[in-house]
């Protein structure tokens, strides 16, 4: 079962932004929302934007944009393809949901040197 964030989209995204002081105006600019949507975002009153959008306030944010895509509770754009490559994906996923942190890492680092060995 998925674990749910501690804390919620809006309300770390206006903490993070806060800390690293954008204004609500500038923020918004520089994403390419009105401040007015950055402002509903920020108060959980709408769906967190598209997940291009989340991953670009990451990388404003000096986050990880996959953990910042997740809490937002989207996908990132280049996962889709992939996981219809094969039917052998969805199954691994499967198999894999649940691992505590530590095992993920081990099996990513497995999948890596695998991958690089058939390169």
């Amino acid at each position: 079962m998925a674990k749910k964030p501690s804390k919620s989209f809006g309300k770390a995204l206006r903490e993070k932004r806060v800390e690293k002081g954008y204004s609500l105006r500038k923020f918004a600019e520089l994403v390419g929302v009105s401040p007015t949507y950055l402002s509903l975002v920020e108060q959980n009153s709408v769906d967190p934007p598209t997940s291009e959008r989340v991953k670009r306030m990451a990388e404003l944010l000096g986050e990880n944009a996959d953990e910042w895509i997740a809490l937002a509770g989207r996908v990132a754009e280049d996962l889709p393809p992939i996981i219809h490559e094969s039917t052998l994906i969805p199954d691994i996923l499967r198999e894999a949901s649940g691992m505590t942190a530590e095992q993920l890492r081990k099996l990513r680092d497995k999948a890596r040197k695998l991958r690089e060995e058939g390169s």
